[in-house]
């Protein structure tokens, strides 16, 4: 857990400059909603803050009270994302840099350098230093992680509100069960990415003949519990 700025931040703060922004991105996997990214820009001279960790591994609870605290000491926070159409346009990876791109260019600070999670990006258009795993193990990625998990999630229980049957104030568009389910019972909405497969199954599903509908109900099963169909 980074309880402490890592030794890469303190270098960089010193080759680069006192102000490093974190960047990360959640939402690359789920089937509906955007992918949001988030960089922040903390003090340099303050402490880290207690408790900050990987946002996969905090509850809900936990990361709603970091971020308070986060928004409340950052110098700077920019938020970014990419709608679902643009994900569908030019696919998921260059959304998350598109989102990632927005949310730096949303600063309210200017950054002497830029620390990501992830591996380096070429079209990114900014110097930086990526670091696999770096919301585990850097103070200010970890931040941007907890601070763009916790706005996505809020808006995905937004969206449960006017979409209630797939379940998404739970599994924030993921594909679970419960929101395959509802996706074989209720079709497709506007928020769910028809380039990914299961969606695109769906979509199939529901302007199929009748005739050919059994034949593509079980082609979703195969692709959503491959071992079982072995």
């Amino acid at each position: 857990m980074p309880r402490r700025w890592s030794a890469l931040e303190q270098d960089l703060r010193l080759s680069r400059g006192p102000l490093l922004a974190g960047v990360d991105e959640v939402g690359r996997g789920p089937l509906a909603g955007p992918v949001v990214a988030c960089a922040v820009v903390m003090a340099p001279d303050a402490r880290a803050i207690r408790g900050v960790d990987d946002s996969k591994e905090l509850d809900g609870r936990e990361r709603e009270k970091l971020a308070k605290r986060i928004r409340e000491r950052a110098l700077g926070i920019g938020i970014g994302a990419a709608s679902v159409r643009e994900i569908d346009r030019i696919n998921i990876y260059h959304a998350s840099v598109l989102a990632i791109r927005r949310a730096i260019s949303r600063l309210p600070v200017a950054p002497n350098h830029v620390l990501i999670d992830g591996n380096p990006i070429r079209s990114l258009g900014v110097e930086h230093t990526a670091v696999v795993g770096g919301d585990a193990c850097c103070h200010s990625i970890a931040c941007a992680s907890i601070v763009a998990k916790v706005t996505r999630d809020r808006l995905m229980r937004a969206l449960a509100k006017r979409h209630p049957h797939y379940r998404w104030e739970s599994n924030v568009g993921y594909g679970t069960p419960e929101h395959h389910a509802g996706l074989a019972a209720h079709g497709i909405t506007p928020h769910h990415r028809r380039s990914f497969s299961p969606v695109q199954l769906a979509l199939a599903l529901s302007v199929a003949p009748p005739a050919e509908a059994p034949a593509l109900a079980e082609a979703i099963h195969d692709v959503l519990q491959p071992e079982a169909s072995l």
